[in-house]
């Protein structure tokens, strides 16, 4: 089962389940997809909705600290739901010393000796921890080993 089929058995089942907030997250979600397809004229690869729902993450985490400072608690809960159901269809995370060990050997691999050739390291990075590593910390490891 892709993980596009996936999303739709599980809309399904939170309208028999009648569960309107996880409904309305996958529908989120289904809507994204759909329209990627539309914009682009192509079929989702797993690795497209992975990307799709690591933008959507970003979003979320965003928009919770925006309504954490406007203190409105009600829709950071409502986003770190979203958050919960959205990260439910990512791969297992790596942990800290994997997302390590790549980081240096994609340095390695790279020749990459400053913090100008950041973009060579994280062009070889990013197909291989998509939707398993947040590249943002990924970004700031990258950093710190070429001396940034």
């Amino acid at each position: 089962m892709t993980l596009k089929q996936r999303i739709s058995e599980d809309m399904k089942a939170a309208m028999r389940a009648k569960d309107p907030a996880r409904l309305s997250a996958v529908r989120l979600l289904l809507a994204a997809m759909q329209q990627k397809e539309v914009d682009e004229r192509v079929e989702l690869t797993d690795d497209d909705v992975l990307g799709i729902i690591g933008t959507m993450l970003k979003q979320r985490r965003e928009s919770i600290a925006q309504y954490e400072k406007g203190a409105r608690q009600d829709l950071a809960d409502v986003e770190k739901f979203e958050i919960e159901v959205l990260s439910a269809y990512l791969p297992q995370q790596m942990s800290g010393a994997e997302i390590e060990q790549a980081v240096a050997a994609a340095v390695a691999e790279s020749g990459a000796g400053s913090v100008k050739e950041m973009g060579k390291v994280m062009a070889l990075l990013k197909p291989r921890l998509a939707g398993r590593a947040d590249m943002g910390k990924v970004s700031g490891l990258v950093k710190a080993k070429l001396g940034g």
